[in-house]
């Protein structure tokens, strides 16, 4: 079923395509000076900032439009989750050795996708209430 990108929704999914965009950036710019400084691998900040390529791509295309099913909304939503779990899994999990400096930065950025998973969810439950 498709529903309308209300307002609020529209400037949670732009905040989300621009803090996002601007993280993708930084980490594969910086996959060369960072690893030093986080504890995290060189290849992982370049992966995982391409990877928000696509992502910001979407984003900026739901933007655009006036409605989209409601699976793509909840699809971003679970992308951001995901986002949160993996995160936490390289700040705290056995596979990664992160300084202190790198756990702060990745549950920083993790805290922030949360809230902006929230947010979404809240923009999704307004847009179905007016149905």
């Amino acid at each position: 079923m498709p529903v309308q990108i209300s307002s609020y929704l529209k400037k949670v999914l732009i905040a989300d395509a621009v803090v996002s965009g601007a993280a993708g950036v930084a980490m594969m710019a910086g996959s060369t000076f960072l690893p030093n400084l986080l504890g995290l691998p060189a290849e992982l900040l370049l992966w995982a900032g391409a990877a928000l390529v696509p992502f910001v791509a979407v984003l900026a295309l739901m933007i655009r439009a006036r409605s989209v099913p409601a699976g793509i909304v909840v699809a971003i939503i679970a992308v951001n989750i995901a986002w949160v779990v993996a995160s936490l899994f390289v700040a705290f999990g056995p596979a990664f050795a992160s300084t202190l400096f790198g756990k702060v930065f990745v549950v920083a950025q993790a805290a922030t996708v949360a809230l902006f998973a929230e947010l979404q969810i809240i923009g999704l439950r307004r847009t179905r209430a007016m149905v």
